[in-house]
């Protein structure tokens, strides 16, 4: 993969490539071939993106669900295949394969729906804390500084001795400005719901405060914009056989609840 390839904000990274009908090529980070496996949220954000091509354009994305297979390599770009599983008179489905290597690296259903009227009702969820503009952004996650901004809230728990672990409670938005497509905002939303882990809090004697993603679940409610500052915060639901199972929110700075998230992480215990 040439220099060229890399992408460098959120706008390149969701301007997939179109190879043939329903097959489309991602590019990766330019931080990419820093780490040792691709970002999740890249994955997930431009196979939604993948789907959304599909999909008329009053169908707006409303949830997904993807498996996390192997990891993703910066060497080569991501290869998105999507099936049109159907077409309903309110509702689309889709189910994307990420392939690299001639492998699926993240299987992912997602499904689309046209707005409809309906009564609103929002369940009691954390309340904002500390507002964006009374914290500092974090220079120490340069994974990401090409593309977004984070305003990590203070910790409540010590770090678990082996990494500083991305925090359970950020204010973040992308980096620049995003088009108005609102596509391309659940698709910046995607990418920011894979940031950290709802266990980096936690002080259970070897349990992991985080660890590869398994497998992610996520509900787009409320219209916002990812280039605004967004409140994610995560909290943990259970751990055991090496799993750990936790739940999240996004809501924008009015409060409004943009989505949910829930999921799965490996935290095997460090080895000996």
């Amino acid at each position: 993969m040439t220099e060229a390839e890399r992408v460098t904000d959120m706008v390149s990274l969701l301007d997939i490539e179109i190879i043939d009908k329903d097959i489309y090529r991602g590019y990766n980070e330019k931080t990419a071939a820093e780490w040792p496996a691709l970002f999740g949220g890249q994955v997930v954000a431009q196979a939604l993106r993948a789907a959304a091509y599909t999909v008329n354009e009053e169908r707006l994305p409303h949830s997904l669900h993807g498996y996390f297979l192997r990891p993703g390599v910066a060497d080569i770009p991501v290869l998105l295949q999507v099936s049109r599983d159907r077409d309903g008179r309110s509702f689309s489905a889709r189910h994307v394969v990420a392939i690299q290597h001639g492998e699926v690296i993240f299987s992912m259903s997602a499904s689309f729906h046209v707005r409809e009227p309906g009564a609103t009702f929002v369940g009691e969820l954390p309340e904002p804390s500390i507002d964006w503009e009374d914290l500092e952004e974090a220079p120490l996650y340069n994974r990401f500084e090409a593309t977004l901004r984070i305003r990590p809230f203070p910790r409540r728990g010590p770090a678990d001795g082996v990494r500083e672990r991305f925090p359970a409670r950020v204010w973040v938005r992308v980096e620049g400005d995003l088009p108005d497509d609102p596509v391309v905002h659940a698709c910046a939303l995607a990418y920011i719901s894979d940031l950290g882990s709802g266990f980096a809090e936690t002080t259970v004697p070897g349990l992991p405060q985080g660890g590869p993603s398994i497998d992610h679940a996520l509900w787009f409610h409320d219209q916002v914009r990812a280039d605004d500052w967004l409140r994610m915060e995560m909290w943990p639901l259970k751990a055991g056989s090496a799993r750990g199972l936790y739940e999240g929110s996004v809501h924008d700075a009015r409060g409004r609840l943009a989505a949910m998230l829930t999921q799965e992480t490996l935290l095997r215990p460090p080895r000996e």
